[in-house]
């Protein structure tokens, strides 16, 4: 199982978010965010989202797996791995409670600047994404979100003052986290924090109408143009400074060679391309007025938005993947599961125990895509398996099915390098147990270390390294030339 090495200077690591590992959000001057509001869920019973706090609910960002507490912990845990990278991102009300204060919150600053601190400790590089589905309830609740042009000015603000202060501890920033999933029909609250009925969750199926679409739209576009200038301003603080955008990132393949189908995985392959373009580029691709057309959908561009978009493209591009789908035309064909389902089970390939379907080839095949369209470096910024990991009897947790899932994607990245696809990182999701975004669990576990806590929050909340855990730190040590479960 030994491999050619990877790049020397490959960013092996692990990626989380705030929302999701966090908690604390009580803790720290923290004010509250969309996801504090998003209960618990099931793979069959949908989270919701309460505009009041119900206390017969349990709310999983509330504590998370208390990150905010065991910080200096999970790092030394990284380090041991060999991590060179870790993704994370800031929480919004942290550093600014409300969204619009007019000063920052201290304690917020200081907790950020520790957790940077304890990183470089060990040499490991932030990877920092700004906006990961942590709207400020506030913003959502006065202003409609992102769908209020003033929000820009709230999250600039927001930027210039971390931007400043992890000067010299952080280097590579992300703007906005899966910035597409408006493009997907998915996300409204959690990525838009557009305002909502309590109850009602339209980023997780529910059905949309010419007018959510125009809504979305038209937040996207200012989340463009807060991109734009946030890539500006950080080149004026700091010339270092690096700045990517990030996408959720999907394969999809003809049903059958029927044209209809072959256009419709063209169609469905824009996914990746829209807002690529526009953070890349610059501007809106081409097909950007159909797109609209076909969905009822509207946006309102003032004079100066192109030149803003123009003037504020990113450095790098950085993607999630999970699994591939399947286009087909008018066919009554078994749907594909996952967070953003819009395709077709494919029969060739397996499929995970939450019906994602697992394609490893999937990620070599968008990595030459994205690599062919943009010529910029790459980071997968997000992979992994989420499985119901059980703890032995003995301590051990033995996570083989991981393994072999790691093991087979890290395989296509070097597959895509020798096709010459600049791939810069790697940083599985979930690299410690977190709470699952999409539907609220523990249970749907992804990390190299477990954490002993239940669906409903309840354990000791120790740290314990699964067999994944010795295998990744076999893995980074080799520079990715040893894949074997020796």
């Amino acid at each position: 199982m030994m491999n050619p090495a990877f790049p020397e200077t490959f960013y092996w690591g692990g990626a989380v978010a705030a929302n999701q590992c966090e908690g604390g959000w009580r803790e720290g001057g923290k004010g509250e965010s969309v996801c504090d509001h998003m209960t618990d869920g099931s793979r069959t019973a949908p989270r919701l989202y309460t505009n009041i706090l119900d206390p017969d609910r349990y709310y999983p960002s509330h504590n998370a797996i208390d990150f905010y507490h065991h910080y200096k912990q999970d790092i030394a845990l990284f380090a041991e791995m060999g991590f060179k990278m870790f993704r994370m991102s800031i929480n919004w009300t942290r550093i600014y409670p409300n969204g619009d204060d007019a000063q920052p919150s201290r304690e917020g600053i200081e907790f950020y600047r520790d957790v940077f601190r304890e990183l470089k400790k060990y040499g490991i590089e932030p990877l920092v994404t700004l906006h990961h589905y942590e709207v400020p309830y506030h913003l959502s609740d006065a202003y409609d979100g992102w769908y209020d042009r003033r929000t820009i000015g709230f999250f600039l603000r927001y930027c210039e003052t971390v931007f400043t202060e992890y000067r010299g501890l952080v280097k590579y920033w992300l703007t906005f986290n899966e910035i597409n999933a408006a493009q997907m029909g998915i996300g409204d609250i959690l990525s838009l924090g557009l305002r909502t009925p309590d109850g009602v969750n339209k980023g997780f199926g529910a059905p949309s109408t010419p007018k959510d679409w125009s809504r979305r739209f038209q937040a996207l576009h200012h989340q463009f143009l807060a991109s734009a200038q946030a890539v500006q301003l950080a080149r004026r603080i700091d010339p270092e400074y690096k700045v990517g955008c990030m996408v959720a990132g999907g394969a999809f393949y003809p049903y059958t060679p029927d044209p209809e189908d072959v256009l419709k995985a063209q169609a469905e392959m824009r996914m990746n391309y829209f807002c690529g373009d526009v953070q890349i580029r610059g501007a809106y691709p081409y097909f950007t007025r159909r797109m609209l057309d076909q969905l009822g959908a509207s946006i309102r561009i003032q004079p100066g938005d192109e030149e803003i978009l123009k003037a504020g493209t990113v450095d790098f591009y950085t993607f999630s993947y999970y699994m591939s789908t399947c286009s087909a035309g008018e066919k009554n064909l078994e749907k594909a599961s996952g967070n953003a389902v819009i395709g077709i089970k494919n029969p060739y390939i397996p499929s995970s125990d939450w019906g994602w379907q697992i394609d490893p080839k999937g990620l070599r095949y968008l990595l030459n895509e994205l690599y062919g369209r943009y010529q910029l470096p790459i980071l997968i910024v997000e992979n992994g398996l989420g499985a119901a990991d059980r703890l032995e009897e003995d301590g051990h947790v033995h996570d083989p099915y991981r393994i072999d899932y790691l093991r087979d994607h890290i395989q296509q990245i070097r597959e895509a390098i020798e096709d010459g696809v600049k791939v810069i990182g790697y940083t599985p999701w979930g690299c410690i147990d977190l709470v699952s975004l999409s539907t609220g669990e523990m249970k749907k576990r992804y990390g190299f270390i477990y954490v002993d806590l239940d669906d409903k929050g309840q354990g000791s909340f120790d740290r314990i390294k699964k067999d994944s855990f010795f295998w990744y730190k076999k893995v980074i040590a080799s520079n990715g030339a040893d894949l074997g479960t020796d």
